[in-house]
This record gives structure tokens, C-alpha cells and sequence, in this order.
């Protein structure tokens, strides 16, 4: 029997394909990546999730760096770093950073390890579907990349003041980036399609009507019962997501209003026997392309400036133009935009995580020390209010833009055949 899946970029219906390891399903109508094959087995998927999580626990338990300042040596990791920025007074910030960079990233790991010995055991207990709910919710705010990508800009900004020598937890970082990107590739779909290959759920549901409603936690296509409980995995259906206007613009406008004093206000203090000085964002852009790290200078200048202004226009541009159908090529090109503005998103928190590195890296009492600013706060938000306005955003209403006839079932049916790639 051929299951459907409705693509959750413009809610276009297709059966399923057999694909080979390393094909990829292609929506269509919007040409939106559905699923990607993998070679690897439940037993392989375990394999690479326990790495992952024995990569990061040691990654985050051995110093990053020792560090060598007039006789004094420090070796600190980030989670140091974190409960440091807690010590001095910093809350909001240490909270943020502790659950972006630690806790999410831990509780993913370990809710795939679940989900995975879940399927292979065959017996299916009765918070399964709460477990990948939650997974799918912390997938969108786990980041590790960035979090290592802020090692290297934090050790080169360090580097010029003290002696600086990379330490094991930096390597087990850039073993972790791996293996955590591949692990990722594994989504809550993919666990839903391997618990529905054994039997443990329904992998298909009756369609009693011409209308159908995709289940935005677990892809189920099932006849439409708005505010209704998903047949599948409990979770209250929504044709699209509730209020996306109000909500998406309302996180956006608040995000422009707090980029300002993200600019301006200093995002880090050096304190030194000599005084006092002050650094912003765009001015430890200058310091690192004046330091002969251009191309450092560069990936900071890109992530903290750039993205985040691309942000803002991108989504200003989506939200104004969501109602309004201008033909397939042009909803394809929205589609595209908002496809990169999730995949920014989180890079843009680069910034906030190397000023809690730098201030572990320079707790020398009496010699040096690196305090974050009032900007780093507001920065954060900025990129955490961005991510919740993107994720707020329906792509799927563009598409609904077009006529009824073309909305039907069977039209999405005839003109959106699945492509393998």
C-alpha cells in the first residue's frame, strides 16, 4: 500500500518512493528536499548517536585550552565558561548560553538514543510520541557548530595576549561537529517511518474526504478535524500553524527594536591593571582583520552583522508577500528564502558564545579579565527571536494563494509528482 506524505514546505500530497542510500525525494511543486536515504540500519543509526553522545560529554568535560598569562595557567571548558558568566552576575545570559550549547544539545542526543532503542526493542511505550515531539522542538535549538566555530574565533582573539595551547576538548569538539551533523540527519520523521516499518504505529490513515491535514509532529496524512487529536501520535492537528501573522511579526518587530543596542552598546569589557576598555561587535571585527585573521574576521562579520539584517529582510519580505500568489516560480523562490533563513538562523549566536569563552579564557584575577557587555544579552534575543519568528512563519500559505480547484487533492496529486535525485 502506498503511504502519503504531505511536504511540509507547501503541503503538496506524494506516495511513497524507494530510494537507494544517498538519493534524495524532491517535492514537485516546491522542490523542497522530503527525505534523504541513509545506508545505515537502527543498530547503525545507535552506533553513531552513542558516539555523538561519548564525544560530547567528553568534549565538554576536558579544558579546551590551557592558557599561559605571566606564570599563571588556566585551563577552562565551556561549560566552565557558562557557570563563570553565572558567577558574575550574568543570569539571563549563562541560562542561554548554558541551554543552547549544553542542555539541548545533550537532551537531543540522548532523546535519539531513547527513540532508537525504543524501535529496536519493538515494544512501545506510552510517552513515545511525547519523546519525539519534544525532539523535534529541541533540533531547532541545538548548537553545536556554532559553538565550536566560536572556539576558533575565541582562541585567535586570545591569542595575541597570552600563551595559547589547544587542548584535547577542542579536538573532541571538531570529531563531535561530525559526528553530531551526521546523527542530526536523523529526524523525527525518519523515526516515525522506522517505528511504522515495524508495525509499532499506523503508518497510513483513512481518507475520508477531498481535504486532508498533514500532522506537523509526525507527518501523518489524515482526513481534517481541526483542534482534533492526531490518530497517530496525540498532538492537536492545525491546517497551519495558529495566528502566523500576529505572532511571526511580533517576534520580528521585537528583534529590530533590540538589534540596536546590540550594535551599539559594548558586547565584552577587558579589565587589565592598565584600565578599562570597551569592545562592540563591529569593532572585534576590526581587531581580528587588524590582527591578520581576515578570514575569521570575515565569518564574524558574516554572522553577526550580515545574517542577521538578511534575516530581517527575508522575513519582512515572507510575511508581507505570504497571502499573495504570483505564480509557481516566484512562491519556489519564497520557498527557497525561507528554507535559508532557517538554516542561518542559529549561526548568528557565534558572537554570544565567544564572549563567554573569552571570559573564561581571561579570568587572570589582578592580571586580566573579560566581562561580557550589556550587548551580548540583547544580541542573543535578537537571534533567539529571529529563530522564533521563523519558526512562527507558515511557508505553506503561499501556496494555499492559488485557486480551489488547484488546492485539490487530486490536482496536488497530478502536479506534484515525487522526483528522485
Amino acid at each position: 500500500m502506498n503511504h502519503l506524505h504531505a511536504c511540509p514546505q507547501c503541503d503538496a500530497l506524494h506516495t511513497d518512493v524507494d530510494l537507494q542510500a544517498g538519493e534524495s525525494a524532491v517535492c514537485g511543486q516546491c522542490a523542497s528536499v522530503l527525505d534523504k536515504a541513509s545506508s545505515l540500519t537502527v543498530s547503525g543509526w545507535l552506533a553513531l548517536v552513542l558516539g555523538a553522545i561519548i564525544l560530547f560529554l567528553s568534549a565538554n568535560i576536558a579544558p579546551v585550552v590551557h592558557i599561559t598569562l605571566q606564570g599563571h595557567r588556566i585551563s577552562p571548558n565551556f561549560p566552565e565558561a557558562i557557570a563563570l558568566s553565572w558567577q558574575q552576575g550574568h543570569y539571563s545570559l549563562a541560562i542561554m548560553g548554558g541551554l543552547l550549547g549544553v542542555v539541548f544539545p545533550l537532551l537531543m542526543l540522548l532523546y535519539r538514543l531513547w527513540a532508537l532503542l525504543v524501535i529496536r526493542s519493538g515494544r512501545l511505550p506510552l510517552d513515545f510520541s511525547l519523546g519525539l515531539r519534544v525532539l523535534g522542538i529541541l533540533q531547532h535549538w541545538s548548537l553545536v557548530p556554532v559553538v565550536f566555530l566560536a572556539m576558533i574565533v575565541a582562541l585567535v582573539k586570545f591569542a595575541g595576549l597570552a600563551q595559547v595551547t589547544p587542548a584535547y576538548g577542542l579536538w573532541a569538539y571538531a570529531v563531535l561537529m561530525l559526528v553530531y551533523t551526521s546523527a542530526s540527519r536523523l529526524s523525527v520523521q525518519k523515526l516515525w517511518n522506522m517505528a511504522a516499518e515495524k508495525g509499532m504505529v499506523i503508518a497510513s490513515a483513512p481518507m475520508s474526504s477531498d481535504d486532508f491535514i498533514g500532522c506537523s509532529a509526525c507527518g501523518l496524512v489524515q482526513t481534517p478535524d481541526e483542534d482534533a487529536p492526531c490518530l497517530r501520535c496525540n498532538a492537536t492537528l492545525h491546517k497551519r500553524k495558529p495566528d502566523m501573522q500576529n505572532r511571526a511579526w511580533a517576534f520580528l518587530i521585537t528583534a529590530m527594536l533590540l538589534y540596536v543596542p546590540a550594535n551599539i552598546l559594548p558586547i565584552m569589557v577587558l579589565t587589565t591593571p592598565m584600565g578599562s576598555s570597551a569592545h562592540t561587535i563591529l569593532g572585534g571585527v576590526i581587531e581580528l582583520w587588524e590582527s591578520g585573521s581576515a578570514d575569521l574576521a570575515l565569518i564574524v562579520f558574516t554572522a553577526s552583522i550580515v545574517v542577521p539584517f538578511t534575516k530581517f529582510v527575508a522575513l519582512v519580505v515572507l510575511l508581507c508577500g505570504a497571502h499573495r500568489w504570483k505564480g509557481r516560480v516566484v512562491q519556489r523562490q519564497r520557498t527557497r528564502i525561507y528554507e535559508l533563513v532557517e538554516f542561518i538562523g542559529q549561526w548568528s549566536m557565534l558572537d554570544v558564545f565567544v564572549v563567554l569563552l573569552l571570559g573564561a579564557m581571561g579570568n587572570f584575577p589582578g592580571l586580566s579579565q573579560i566581562i561580557p557587555g550589556s550587548a551580548a544579552l540583547s544580541f542573543g534575543l535578537v537571534v533567539v527571536l529571529t529563530m522564533l519568528s521563523a519558526l512562527s512563519f507558515d511557508p505553506r500559505v503561499g501556496w494555499d494563494a492559488r485557486t480551489a480547484q488547484q488546492r485539490s487533492v487530486k490536482a496536488i496529486r497530478e502536479n506534484s509528482d515525487l522526483k528522485v535525485e
